[in-house]
């Protein structure tokens, strides 16, 4: 079995686990996840402890237990603390306007590109260059600001585009290097 999936996950304080079947479901006051297991994977509940197995010796079972126990802890710290991913514009006449769900971005296109947040996500305006997505879904979070970042990614030559907060843009000299 990987190391990953031999690992005891403790329960915080004010979460509740379930175990149905093929069904993890997370219960909090933030909201509540649920993770459908494969059959190749036995998870219980002892105490205030969740512990993993595979039930058949098999490559395909011991991948699939360190991805469940994985998954459940990314779901155990969603509940009870929350994922924030921070998102930064560069440029100039580059920024974000966020009216309600809606994210205005303007990023040098000749119009300005609207998105709608999935439900469950929050957004906030730190300033007209910066926004922070939150949410109890890392999946969803992480996946919500790949999507933005998408649209104008960083370039290598000056830098400008959309970028995570504190990533690091590996810069080119351009044209003045090759003489």
């Amino acid at each position: 079995m990987s190391r990953i999936g031999k690992r005891k996950l403790t329960i915080p304080a004010g979460v509740t686990v379930e175990v149905n079947e093929n069904t993890v479901i997370v219960k909090s006051t933030k909201g509540d996840l649920s993770l459908n297991i494969d059959p190749l994977v036995k998870v219980k509940v002892k105490e205030n402890e969740i512990i993993t197995s595979e039930v058949s010796e098999s490559p395909r079972a011991n991948v699939l237990v360190g991805t469940t126990n994985a998954l459940i802890k990314n779901m155990l710290v969603g509940v009870s603390e929350g994922y924030t991913k921070g998102l930064e514009i560069v440029g100039v006449g580059y920024r974000f306007n966020v009216q309600g769900n809606k994210i205005s971005i303007s990023a040098g296109f000749s119009h300005p590109v609207e998105i709608v947040c999935p439900s469950g996500i929050s957004v906030t305006l730190i300033n007209a260059n910066e926004i922070t997505l939150s949410g109890i879904d890392k999946q969803k979070v992480s996946e919500f600001a790949a999507k933005i970042r998408e649209i104008r990614s960083p370039e290598p030559y000056k830098g400008k585009g959309i970028r995570y907060k504190g990533e690091y843009i590996r810069r080119k000299e351009g044209k003045k290097a090759a003489k």
